[in-house]
């Protein structure tokens, strides 16, 4: 068995975050995870664990056809990265680290879509806590000259405003336009294309094109491929198993320092993305919750972990591609220190510090979200 660490004071979003009574966290090893009962925390998870069962993603199991209808009104849309057919609900609650409930398939690999736009995030702390990048507000073109972001209203884009959407980034990549991104199905696409581009901070946007520059840029400062950095950085170090991928479109090879590499996608928007088990997503949201820290090695700083969970001005909501529950998003009975990462289908990371808690869903039918979180919060 891992080591067992107290979680006595850390920072989080500016406050001194002082848990009640210190706590012990467990860190599983490779291919084990140790479970405790539910009810040795008097916690009933009975209820919340049913629903998750009984509320599956009602969309076709064949993936390619849900995203291909999912986004059928945007123009030029078309799959260039790999999909999978999926599996029925699954998920993980942690306590403490031990797994206190379990359902469905927690080993079997699957897309997670928009998860894969916090792992993508947390390359970006990579980034930051080595010093390839000096500074978020740094504007990106600084590190990436190549015309990506050359004209008066690109240049102004920091690496901040990539990670809170907030960006505006205007042009194309790898065949996707920024302004064909989720149009409305009554929205004049000849009027959203020519409409004037907001500055850079002042407006929220949740889209993929964006998000891949993002992908793009982080590729140019690294110099290697980000599954890479985040094998060698993180999912090598919280022991995940070697089943995990991360994919990019058949269009997004690039070269530099003479080797080709493929730029990865931060969602399954068009294809691509993150494919990993529940068990896999789970060892990522204890890292997160236990402030960047694993068995000891502080893999992340929390200091630079505090920063990505502030919300940014334009969307209380959102963080560095996280979801925070403030706001506009916030489930009602659960605490707004709660943190999340969302992707299509009904996956899910959900992480309270406070209560030392971790819980993962997959292929839960997503406007059921904050009714399975009210069932699990009402027991705990």
């Amino acid at each position: 068995m891992k080591k067992i660490y107290t979680l006595g004071f850390f920072y989080f979003s500016s406050f001194l975050f002082t848990p009640a009574a210190a706590q012990e966290i467990y860190f599983p090893e490779a291919g084990t995870w140790a479970e405790k009962p539910a009810s040795e925390y008097n916690i009933d998870v009975s209820k919340a664990v049913e629903f998750a069962q009984n509320n599956e993603y009602s969309e076709s199991k064949d993936l390619r056809q849900a995203v291909l209808k999912g986004f059928e009104h945007e123009p030029y849309h078309e799959l260039l990265g790999p999909t999978k057919r999926r599996g029925g609900p699954a998920g993980i609650v942690l306590k403490d680290g031990y797994i206190i409930a379990q359902w469905g398939d927690t080993k079997r690999v699957d897309m997670t879509f928009s998860v894969t736009k916090s792992f993508l995030a947390t390359t970006a702390l990579l980034a930051l806590d080595a010093g390839f990048i000096t500074d978020v507000e740094d504007p990106v073109e600084k590190y990436v000259w190549d015309g990506t972001f050359e004209g008066p209203h690109n240049s102004k884009i920091t690496w901040e405003h990539l990670l809170h959407q907030t960006s505006d980034w205007s042009g194309q990549l790898w065949g996707g336009f920024d302004w064909a991104d989720r149009p409305s199905s009554q929205q004049n696409i000849d009027q959203w294309r020519a409409r004037a581009l907001k500055e850079p901070g002042t407006s929220f946007e949740y889209n993929d094109v964006r998000v891949n520059v993002l992908a793009y840029s982080l590729l140019n400062v690294f110099r290697k491929p980000l599954p890479q950095v985040l094998k060698e950085k993180i999912m090598d170090p919280i022991d995940a198993s070697p089943t995990w991928r991360w994919y990019g479109y058949e269009n997004s090879w690039v070269t530099i320092d003479g080797l080709k590499m493929q730029s990865v996608s931060g969602g399954g928007h068009s294809g691509g993305g993150l494919f990993i088990s529940t068990e896999d997503m789970a060892r990522f949201g204890l890292l997160y919750m236990n402030a960047g820290k694993w068995d000891g090695e502080q893999l992340l700083s929390s200091q630079i972990i505090a920063k990505a969970l502030e919300s940014s001005e334009a969307n209380p909501s959102y963080g560095y591609m996280w979801w925070l529950n403030r706001g506009n998003r916030k489930w009602e009975n659960v605490p707004d220190h709660v943190f999340y990462a969302a992707g299509f289908g009904g996956n899910f990371i959900v992480i309270d510090r406070k209560k030392n808690l971790v819980v993962v869903t997959r292929w839960l039918e997503p406007s059921k979200i904050e009714q399975f979180m009210n069932l699990l919060y009402q027991n705990l």
